[in-house]
């Protein structure tokens, strides 16, 4: 029979009766090790249920799974007392069927519609922060006994701003929430160097982060004092309303904003993040919204669609680009007191992952860019760029 060597960071998971159990955690810290045990044991000493005996590992894609959890479950399997608890394993799509019926699965977070497919018992969402709140959401929302997340802390997100800081009663998912925080000292398997390695980072936010698993503040963020309002404070009535839109197609979201300009502060609010939708969906989503023939809704370079969008009626103007625009339409957007809606919750998402990228060799920032991550962010920098560009009125 197998025995797994385990961490106080399993104990803390396995005796938690939360809905969700947060694993906020420094470097090396067991978090996603011992999360995975706890899965395991609850797949080879219980008895599932008739129907969906999932358990769903959750990773930001594929190739993060088989780098990640994937990987460390290979390690598990490795002991040959629990290897024999599994009747067969799915190396090409990652599922592992336990001789208790239980099945775990290990996928890739794709997108929202993908998410809301299939129920399962518990869920595992490795490294979160890399997984939007949308698709969490739905995947959550499908899962019977409890929820497990990991990640590092080095900076807040929508744990932090939907279940840790929420009661119950008043998060998006009516969930209890426990907060397991740790680091690299709940780990009794590391080597003497490995604990001096974690505990002399010589950077002292980046010591708070991976020695200590506290929340940080990442450098390079683009956009840092963005501020969200309740809905009810955007300015619905007020004129001179224009929007921003960038096109997805089959793996990006088409992404949609509604903006107005009241002296130095832009209200923006999310209109859509999704992949689904073709131009008589915009044309309803943007004349739902309150848009007339004559508002306009800034554009990124598709030809096409945009003909498509002033055939039905809506005013699609190319956005303004060219040699160094990103960087001038970011500049511009920093002009200004950006507030966005509660509800808008991938602003939310992109805002605090969009950062200039970092050069490896000289560990400086460059004036570029992340291109992941950003559609709402391309949405809002073309509308804003080109409404006000060169002291345009609006």
């Amino acid at each position: 029979m197998y025995q797994f060597k385990t961490t106080p960071v399993y104990e803390a998971n396995y005796n938690c009766f939360a809905d969700i159990a947060v694993n906020q955690g420094g470097t090396d810290s067991s978090k996603t090790y011992s999360i995975l045990q706890v899965l395991s044991t609850i797949a080879t000493t219980t008895s599932p249920p008739i129907i969906d005996p999932i358990i769903t590992v959750l990773s930001e894609s594929v190739p993060n799974a088989k780098k990640g959890a994937w990987r460390i479950m290979q390690s598990i399997l490795a002991d040959d007392g629990f290897r024999s608890t599994v009747s067969h394993i799915n190396e090409g799509d990652r599922i592992i069927y336990f001789k208790s019926k239980w099945v775990m699965e290990f996928v890739g977070a794709t997108d929202e519609q993908n998410a809301k497919q299939g129920k399962r018992q518990y869920l595992f969402v490795n490294e979160a922060d890399g997984i939007s709140w949308s698709i969490f959401w739905q995947m959550a929302k499908r899962t019977r006994i409890r929820v497990f997340i990991d990640y590092n802390p080095t900076a807040p997100f929508w744990a932090h701003d939907k279940l840790i800081n929420t009661h119950p009663e008043s998060n998006d998912l009516s969930a209890s929430v426990k907060l397991i925080i740790s680091d690299h000292r709940h780990n009794t398997f590391l080597s003497e160097k490995d604990h001096f390695r974690t505990e002399n980072i010589q950077d002292p936010e980046l010591w708070k982060v991976y020695a200590r698993g506290l929340t940080g503040n990442l450098s390079g963020l683009i956009y840092k004092d963005w501020k969200q309002i309740p809905d009810a404070n955007y300015p619905w009535d007020a004129p001179g309303k224009f929007g921003g839109l960038d096109f997805g197609y089959t793996n990006d979201p088409t992404a949609a904003v509604r903006m107005v300009k009241i002296a130095n502060k832009v209200f923006v609010h999310e209109l859509c993040y999704d992949n689904q939708m073709t131009p008589r969906n915009l044309k309803t989503l943007f004349k739902t919204s309150g848009f007339k023939s004559e508002t306009p809704i800034y554009c990124d370079h598709d030809h096409d669609m945009i003909k498509q969008l002033r055939l039905l009626n809506l005013w699609a103007v190319a956005a303004n680009k060219g040699p160094n625009s990103i960087k001038a339409g970011i500049l511009k957007v920093q002009e200004y007191e950006i507030y966005y809606t509660a509800s808008s919750s991938n602003i939310d998402f992109e805002r605090k992952r969009y950062m200039w990228i970092k050069d490896k060799d000289t560990g400086k920032f460059m004036n570029e860019a992340t291109e992941i991550d950003n559609h709402l962010m391309d949405a809002i920098r073309y509308g804003i760029y080109s409404r006000f560009y060169r002291g345009a009125s609006g």
